[in-house]
C-alpha cells in the first residue's frame, strides 16, 4: 500500500493514489484515515489527499480528508502538494492544469520544477449565507461581528473560499491563543459546518501574521486557504494592499488579491518520503 508524503511550510499531507487501493474505493474509511494520520500509530500527517480522481470539470479530481476523518472542501497547501505529486509522477505534461475539489475548481501552475507552485484559489466571499454563518437578522457580509467564547469577546470577520473561515484581528497573537480559543470557535454554534480559525496581526500594508486552528486538524503551522481568507479580510478592512505576504510559524505564502477578491496563492512544497504501509498498521483503531 503505497504512500507519498510532502509538506508545505510544515503542513504535511499524505497522498494516496486510489489506483493503489482498489479495496478502499470510493475512499478510505474514517478509521483508516485516523490511523494513517496518527503521529504515533500511523505514518503521521495533517491530512490525506485522495487522488487523482475522475472529474468532469477539471483535468483531475481530489478529495481531502482531515486527521479526524472529516472531509475538507478545499486546502491551499493540500492543492500545492497534490500538484507537486502530479508533476513528480509525470501525470501532467504542461506546468498549468486544473483540479476539482468539493470546494471548487482551481488552476495550478508549477514553477521551479515543483518546488514553488501558484494556485488560483477562486474568489473569497464574505456572505453569511455562502460561508455559512448563523446570524440574527438578514443575511449579510460577516464583517466586524461579535463572538464570545470562554472568557473573552472577539470581533471577527468570516469568509469562504470554498471552505469556511473565521478571521480574528488582534494586536498580539500567539500559539497559546490559538490553542486556548481555537477549539471553541471551530465548534461555535455560529458555524453550522464548523470553521477554520485565523488569529490575525497586521504588520504593515504588505505583511500579515497568522496563528491558525484548522477545522478537523487542530493547531497548524501553515495553511493556504487560511492565508487566502485572512489576506482577503485584511484587505476588505482596508488594512493591507493587494499583494500580501502571510507569515506563519511554518513560513510564508504570497497572496495576490484581485479586484473581485479572487486569490492567487504562491508557496513552496517539499517532498518528505514515499514508501509502503504495512497491513499491521490497520490492526489498531485510534
Amino acid at each position: 500500500m503505497r504512500y507519498h508524503k510532502y509538506h508545505a511550510l510544515g503542513n504535511d499531507y499524505i497522498v494516496l493514489d486510489p489506483r493503489d487501493f482498489p479495496s478502499w474505493q470510493p475512499a478510505p474509511t474514517i478509521d483508516q484515515i485516523r490511523v494513517v494520520c496518527h503521529r504515533n500509530f500511523g505514518v503521521g500527517s495533517d491530512g490525506i489527499l485522495w487522488g487523482p480522481l475522475p472529474s468532469k470539470q477539471s483535468e483531475f479530481g481530489l478529495r481531502i480528508f482531515n486527521p479526524d476523518g472529516s472531509e475538507a472542501e478545499k486546502s491551499g497547501n493540500g492543492l500545492r502538494i497534490f500538484s507537486r505529486f502530479l508533476w513528480d509522477q509525470k501525470l501532467v505534461r504542461a506546468p498549468a492544469f486544473t483540479v476539482e475539489t468539493p470546494g471548487g475548481n482551481v488552476e495550478s501552475v508549477i514553477k521551479e520544477n515543483g518546488r514553488l507552485i501558484t494556485v488560483a484559489m477562486g474568489r473569497v466571499s464574505f456572505d453569511s449565507a455562502k460561508i455559512p454563518v448563523n446570524l440574527a437578522g438578514a443575511a449579510r457580509e460577516v464583517i466586524n461581528e461579535k463572538l464570545t467564547v470562554l472568557d473573552r469577546e472577539f470581533t471577527y470577520c468570516a469568509a469562504t473560499i470554498g471552505n469556511p473561515h473565521c478571521v480574528i484581528p488582534l494586536a498580539e497573537i500567539s500559539p497559546e491563543i490559538a490553542h486556548r480559543y481555537g477549539p471553541a470557535i471551530e465548534t461555535h454554534p455560529n458555524f453550522p459546518r464548523k470553521t477554520n480559525v485565523q488569529f490575525l496581526r497586521v504588520r504593515d500594508r504588505q505583511n500579515i501574521q497568522l496563528e491558525i486552528w484548522e477545522r478537523g486538524a487542530g493547531y497548524t503551522l501553515a495553511s493556504g486557504s487560511s492565508s487566502s481568507a485572512a489576506a482577503a479580510v485584511a484587505h476588505r478592512l482596508g488594512l493591507v494592499d493587494r499583494n500580501v505576504t502571510v507569515h506563519m510559524p511554518g513560513g510564508t505564502i504570497g497572496i495576490e488579491i484581485g479586484g473581485d477578491f479572487s486569490i492567487m496563492m504562491t508557496g513552496t512544497v517539499n517532498k518528505v518520503a514515499e514508501g509502503t504501509m504495512h497491513p499491521e498498521l490497520f490492526a489498531v483503531k485510534v
